[in-house]
This record gives structure tokens, C-alpha cells and sequence, in this order.
């Protein structure tokens, strides 16, 4: 007989899957969506293996498949294994990054009379009518006899319904969430010739038929009624009586959400190939052909021309018959990335992004997975698109924290997960930075991936140079008596690029107005009620927010805490360098790009293409303005404050200072001006922000190797951060405390001595949605082997490859 193990979408599931003994003359195969019954309900699944032989001795029966069938194919389902391995997450999300969106589906309640008579049951008259509602054939479900009879009063007439056997519940699936959308599409019958001639017999007697006819006629035979009426209001009679004429007939057809796209533009660069991006094509391409699963980085300085290498990477991987998957880091980079792809690959290019509509995503992966598209854009989540072929992975700025998934399991490493999806597949991987994260680039100085090199800029000016930088150190600013945000330097060269016509981008790493507020009297400081850390002050909305967990608080007229009223708002945010640049440079048209000011994905188009188009003379932004832009105009660049991330107590802070530095150094003078730009820091000797003046990405390499080698760091050592949470503080530091016993009780039983142990300590972030967070750092070797025989708690947190230990 065949068993068929099932991951279930269920928490309660966790790391593994299940035995199902599949009912007779009923075929089921790996990566195959089904359903299945888990405890008293009927929830969806994965077959991951169908086998003669159960895994467990006690089986159920397999309810049935998902209809339409849904498959992963094998590579899509060996990838998701992994990633729940070596991500030690649950199974059934790790297989799901696959699955359409909209697919999962939680099980409802739904009750029937049983048919039971009512005899001598005491009733209430709300349990009644209650039961009167109900069929003894159709279900009703909670949800809806909740409205009815108003939540509690409908949970007790369950209970006391249930316990004298008057109803009966069952489970079932919910509602699909998204469904193919269908429109009224109005054809012509017969020829476009044939229609013309009866629009011109209709044109007296009837003059809007004839008007309808002649548009479907020049239409090619078909339009849907919408649009019909949008062009002569409502025509509900007017195409009744053509169906009636036998002159058109209407038919439901499915419509595609297609999501806006930013219009295709040409490349600014000319399309013949330097000898170097020549070179790192013609092995790219051959691994394309040779099918073999390598990785290669491409390492280019800023506006070194790697979008010119996906691009003919690309061409040739289509011209086999394979498909694209291109990654950025962040939705709004998408628009610039996509102008580019559809430039050379006209309606062949889909997007794939959280920010679109539930019903866009659908369609858009549904076109995927038949074959409408043979290349995806997007952040992380566009890896796990449906292509059957994938043959190129392309990873722009490889080295960004984005591509880890970061809030719920499986927290995956889009850079990692593509390794392994490429070895599955056969595609190839190309990973591209001018700032390489420092394992990346170990592991190609290692041999683990193929190093290639773009050293020149490419711009209209022939071996232009990078911009030359120069660093102001504030601490002499602030003794030769400028309070002001603006280095003499900085303003001088705002007001010289202003004059020539130049544009300038002013960066700043933190968003709102006042990075926290504090009682000149008590000195009490403000702090979101959830986090307990302190909350910045968002004039522009009049709001305090809280950066973690984005609560929002009205500004008190006085503390809370002695009831004075002399609240001081401190330090600096991006609205607040916003009025202050507004202030120095009155009549400066200015555009601010932060999380605050593009809440959705529009507004960060629209704001970059107002500034491409000279709408504004100064951009205000995060790091979003440091990623990838190409803004020919701007001349000059500003880093407001270089040590905002510095000094945070993570591993990284040195690499993502001098990576964010680097960047954004890098929108300046790619175009028609010279670019120069102005670092201010407070710590100028650090030696981020030294090699990030000097643009020496291999210097600052070999620092941050030696000392990440004498500290312990990766790529020496593996890390995994263990967090507990607890509504009690000291309850949740005792779970910890016990959590580390049992992992060193498990380390010395095992006689793995490269483990070792840091904390419990609190997260960087003590208190999140009001628990108490407790982290336990592991450090070592094989520490996913080491944590998976561990068995650890579902109530632990587990984060292989953290970002950094905050």
C-alpha cells in the first residue's frame, strides 16, 4: 500500500512531515499539493516522499489533492528541504516560498444539525433561533452565525449545542483568498469588413450601434465591455440589441492584473561591450551553456557597467530556451532595473514584489508558471518564482542586508537559497557589487565562486575617475564655532553645484526629525510602551514612532513622568535635515526618499523619476538613495553624518558603514558633470570611513578580515542567535538561562568543542509587542547539525547566519 509523508500547514507540524496512507485508485507524487486531516481538521500539505513503507506505524488517510493540480518540481522541493535544514525552520514555509500567492488557506468551523430531537434540553431562546438557522445537509459557518448572533453569545450556544449532541462540526479549507479575474468581452461576428458596412445601415437609425461596431471593427474584433464603456458611457442596451441583431456575441474571459510598469527607456551606455565586461559575459554565458551550477561575483566599481553584463548574460541565457530571475535588493529599485529589462526584452518581463495587489501577484505568477515570461524581477521573494528552466540568477548588489528574511520562518538568505537553488538546477548564479559582502568575496578569493573584475568607470567622459571625497571632521567644525549641520566645505559646495546646474543628493541614515525626546527637567527620555526605546520625533506628521515596531504616539504638551513642560527634541532625521536645508537654501526646489515619505511603491517611483527629470535640485534620503541609482545629473554628494551606524553593537557595523559610503559615493558624477563628494564624520580616522574616502574596497577587505580572524567572526566561524520571548522579565531570562544548560549539557555529552556560547543577554531591541527578548549567541562549527540534535523548543527563536548579533 502507498504512504505518502506530508508537510502540513500547521505550526503544531514543525520540522518534519507526516504518514498518509493514500486511498485507493488516488495517484500522488513529491512536491504534490494536497490535503490532508490534522487532528480535527482538514488543513493543506506537500507530499515531500510517497514510499510502500510509513515513516510512523499510526497513518491516516489522505484526504484528497489540491484541485487544480499544483506541483513543485523536484529541485523546488530539494531547495526547500535545505533551506528548512540548514535553516532549521519549519518545514511546510520552507516549502511554500514556492507556492502561489494567496494559496494557504487556514480550516473554518462549520456546524449541521445532527438531527438529534430536542426532547427535554433546557434551550435558551438565542440557542433556539440558533439552531433553527442551522441544515442538517449545508454547513454554516462560525464566521457567519457569529455576525448573526454577535461572537460570545454564538461560542456559548456552540458549547452547550455540542455538549447534548444537537449540532455536529466538521472543518474545511476557507474561501480562496484570490481567483482568476473575469471580464465581459464583446466580439463581432463575422469579418471586420462585414462590420463596417453594417455600422454604415445602422448609422441613421441607429447611431451608437454603428459607433460600437466601428470601434470593435477597428479593434481587431474584440474589446471588453469596459472599455466599450468608458468610451461612450453606458451601453447595456445598445450591445443587447447588437447581441440580438446576431451582429456581436459576449463572452465571460479571464483578464490578467497586469502591474503598472515604468515604461521602457533606452541605456544611457552604449551597448558595445568594454574588454572587461566582454570578458566576464563570454563565462558567464559559457556557464550558462555548461549547466553546472556555478557562482560567480562580478566585482565593479560604481558605474562600472554590470547592468550592461546581466543584460547580454541574459540575452544569451533565452536564446536556450531557459529562463531569467533577476534579485534587487529593495522594491523601489525595481523601476530602474525594469525600464532596462524591458528596454531589450519587450513583454518578456515580470515583477514579482509584496507591494503589489494580492491579485496582481497572482497573475503575474500565474503567467509565470505558463510560460508567458521568461524573466522575473523583484526583491528576495522573486527567486522562488514558478520557472520550470531557470538557467541565470542574477543578485544585483549582492552584499545587501535585504535579501535576508528577517521577520517570520524560514529566515532565509536569498543569497544562500539561490546557491542552492542553482546547484538543483543547473542555472547559473551571478552575484554583483561594488561593495562585495566580506564572505563573498572571501569565498572567491577561496575558489568557492569565480571572481571577476570590472575596474573602470564607464560615463560619457573616457576613463573618467571615481569621484575624488573629501572628509570634513566635525569635532574642528564644532570648535571653530559652526553649529550648524552643514560643514563651510559642504555648503560651499552645495551653493557651486547649485549654480552650475547641477543636482545634488544630501544622505542621511536616519528617517524623521529628532532621533529622541527628553525632559530638560528629569531627564526622562520617551520610549514606545511595546520596545522601551526611545521614540523619534516625525514632525511631519506631528507623530513620535517607534523605529522597531512602527507604534505611533501623540507629542505630550508634558513629561509623563514629572508633569513639566520643557520637552527638548534631540539630534537629527531626514525631515529634519529637510527644513534645515530649506532654511539654508531658500527657493532650492528639494525631493525627500525615505520609508516616511514612499509608503507604497508609486511614490518611490515618482520621486525618482521627478528627480531624474531635473523637477528638483536637491534629494534628501536613507540608504535607498545609495543603492544602484543611475542619476546622470547629480554632481555632488553629501554624507551628512558618516557614523550614524558605526558605533552599534553588531560585527558588521565597520562593513555596512563603508559599504553605504561607498555607495552612495558612487551616484555622483556618472553623467555629463565631474562628481565630487563631501563625507562629514566625527570619527574620520576610522578605518571604514578611511578606505571608503580612498574608494579601497581591498584594503578595507584585508582590515576587516584580520579582524573578524582574532575576534571569531564569520567567514572563520559559524553563528546562530537563539532568542527567547517572555511577558516576564525574569521569567524570560530563566528560560535562557535554562536553554543555555541544556545546550552545554548537549555540547560536552557530544564532545563538540568548537561550540561555544555567548549570553543569555538581552536583544539589541530588549522588548518587542510587549514581551522580553533574551538572545543566546552560538558560536562554532557544523552549529546546524549541533542545533538540530539539540531538539530545541518550538518557543525558541533560531536565526542561522544572522545579519549581526542586534
Amino acid at each position: 500500500m502507498p504512504y505518502a509523508e506530508v508537510s502540513v500547514n500547521s505550526p503544531a507540524a514543525g520540522r518534519g512531515a507526516y504518514s498518509y496512507e493514500l486511498p485507493e485508485n488516488l495517484a500522488v507524487r513529491p512536491g504534490q499539493a494536497v490535503l490532508v486531516p490534522f487532528g480535527p481538521r482538514i488543513l493543506q500539505g506537500i507530499a515531500v516522499e510517497v514510499s510502500d513503507t510509513p515513516r510512523f506505524d499510526a497513518t491516516r488517510q489522505l484526504s484528497g489533492v489540491i484541485d487544480p493540480p499544483l506541483y513543485l518540481t523536484a529541485a523546488q522541493l530539494a531547495a526547500g528541504r535545505w533551506i528548512r535544514r540548514h535553516y532549521l525552520a519549519p518545514l511546510f514555509p520552507s516549502l511554500a516560498l514556492w507556492l502561489p500567492p494567496g494559496f494557504e488557506r487556514s480550516a473554518e468551523s462549520v456546524f449541521t444539525r445532527s438531527g438529534l430531537d430536542i426532547g427535554q434540553i433546557p434551550l435558551s431562546e438565542l440557542e433556539r433561533d440558533f439552531l433553527a438557522t442551522l441544515d442538517t445537509t449545508i454547513p454554516a459557518d462560525q464566521k457567519t452565525l457569529e455576525k448573526r448572533f454577535g461572537k460570545l453569545a454564538a461560542q456559548k450556544a456552540v458549547r452547550h449545542l455540542l455538549g447534548h449532541g444537537l449540532i455536529e462540526r466538521r472543518y474545511r479549507l476557507q474561501a480562496l483568498k484570490v481567483k482568476p479575474l473575469l471580464e465581459r468581452v464583446v466580439h463581432l461576428k463575422g469579418d471586420p469588413e462585414n462590420a463596417l458596412k453594417n455600422a454604415a445601415n445602422l448609422l441613421k437609425r441607429s447611431p451608437k450601434q454603428s459607433a460600437v461596431l466601428r470601434l470593435l471593427a477597428t479593434s481587431r474584433g474584440r474589446l471588453p465591455l469596459a472599455e466599450i464603456r468608458r468610451e461612450f458611457g453606458d451601453v447595456a442596451a445598445v450591445v443587447s440589441a447588437l447581441v440580438a441583431k446576431d451582429l456581436v456575441h459576449i463572452a465571460n474571459e479571464e483578464s490578467r492584473r497586469n502591474p503598472s510598469l515604468p515604461a521602457a527607456v533606452e541605456l544611457p551606455m552604449p551597448h558595445t561591450l568594454t574588454p572587461a565586461q566582454a570578458a566576464a559575459v563570454s563565462e558567464v554565458t559559457a556557464s550558462v551553456d555548461r549547466a553546472g551550477g556555478e557562482t560567480f561575483l562580478l566585482h565593479g566599481v560604481t558605474g562600472s557597467g554590470k547592468t550592461e553584463v546581466y543584460l547580454h548574460a541574459a540575452k544569451h541565457t533565452l536564446k536556450q530556451g531557459k529562463q531569467v530571475v533577476v534579485l534587487v535588493p529593495e522594491i523601489s529599485l525595481t523601476h530602474q532595473i525594469i525600464e532596462r529589462f524591458t528596454a531589450r526584452f519587450s513583454g518578456r518581463v515580470a515583477v514579482l514584489h509584496s507591494k503589489l495587489s494580492l491579485g496582481e501577484r497572482f497573475d503575474q505568477w500565474r503567467g509565470i508558471a505558463e510560460g508567458d515570461y521568461d524573466i522575473v524581477i523583484g526583491p528576495r521573494s522573486a527567486l522562488f518564482a514558478p520557472f520550470a528552466n531557470p538557467g541565470l540568477i542574477v543578485i544585483d548588489e549582492e552584499h545587501e542586508w535585504a535579501y535576508k528574511q528577517q521577520d517570520t520562518p524560514p529566515l532565509y538568505h536569498a543569497r544562500e537559497a539561490a546557491r542552492r537553488l542553482s546547484l538543483e538546477t543547473g542555472a547559473t548564479l551571478l552575484l554583483g557589487s561594488a561593495t562585495p559582502d566580506i564572505e563573498s568575496y572571501f569565498k572567491a578569493l577561496r575558489g568557492d565562486y569565480h571572481l571577476l573584475e570590472l575596474p573602470d568607470r564607464l560615463t560619457p567622459h573616457p576613463s573618467a575617475p571615481l569621484p575624488p571625497v573629501t572628509l570634513i571632521d566635525m569635532r574642528d567644525e564644532l570648535k571653530s564655532g559652526n553649529l550648524s549641520i552643514f560643514s563651510r566645505k559642504l555648503k560651499a559646495e552645495i551653493e557651486a553645484a547649485l549654480k552650475n546646474g547641477e543636482q545634488v543628493i544630501l544622505f542621511f541614515n536616519r528617517r524623521g526629525g529628532a532621533t529622541f525626546i527628553q525632559c530638560r527637567d528629569c531627564g526622562e527620555v520617551l520610549k514606545c510602551r511595546n520596545c522601551r526605546l526611545p521614540l523619534g520625533f516625525h514632525p511631519v506628521e506631528n507623530r513620535l514612532v517607534c523605529h522597531h515596531c512602527n507604534a505611533q504616539y501623540r507629542v505630550p504638551a508634558v513629561c509623563p513622568v514629572c508633569g513639566r513642560s520643557r520637552i527638548k527634541f534631540i539630534g537629527l532625521g531626514t525631515q529634519k535635515l529637510e527644513e534645515e536645508t530649506k532654511k539654508e537654501f531658500p527657493g532650492v526646489k528639494i525631493l525627500r526618499w525615505d520609508s516616511d515619505a514612499a509608503r507604497d511603491k508609486d511614490t518611490g517611483y515618482r520621486i525618482f523619476d521627478d528627480f531624474r527629470a531635473g523637477k528638483a535640485d536637491i534629494l534628501i534620503g536613507t540608504q535607498v538613495v545609495a543603492r544602484g541609482l543611475d542619476l546622470p545629473r547629480v554632481g555632488l554628494v553629501g554624507v551628512i553624518n558618516a557614523d550614524t551606524a558605526l558605533n552599534l553593537p553588531d560585527f558588521r557595523a565597520g562593513e555596512r558603514t563603508f559599504q553605504l559610503l561607498l555607495q552612495v559615493a558612487g551616484r555622483a558624477g556618472r553623467g555629463e558633470f565631474p562628481g565630487r563628494v563631501v563625507v562629514q564624520s566625527y570619527q574620520p580616522a576610522h578605518y571604514a570611513i578611511t578606505a571608503a574616502v580612498a574608494h579601497d574596497y581591498k584594503g578595507f577587505y584585508q582590515k576587516e578580515l584580520e579582524y573578524r580572524r582574532l575576534l571569531g567572526y564569520p567567514p572563520f566561524i559559524e553563528l546562530a542567535v537563539l532568542t527567547v520571548q517572555h511577558p516576564a522579565e525574569a521569567d524570560g531570562l530563566q528560560i535562557a538561562h535554562n536553554l543555555k544548560k541544556k545546550l552545554e549539557l548537549e555540547r560536552d555529552s557530544t564532545g563538540a568543542k568548537d561550540i561555544e556560547f555567548i549570553g543569555p543577554a538581552p536583544a539589541f531591541v530588549p522588548r518587542r509587542r510587549g514581551k522580553y527578548r533574551w538572545q543566546v549567541i552560538v558560536k562554532g562549527r557544523d552549529i546546524v547539525d549541533f542545533l538540530d540534535k539539540a531538539c530545541l523548543s518550538s518557543g525558541v527563536g533560531v536565526d542561522v547566519d544572522p545579519l549581526g548579533l542586534d
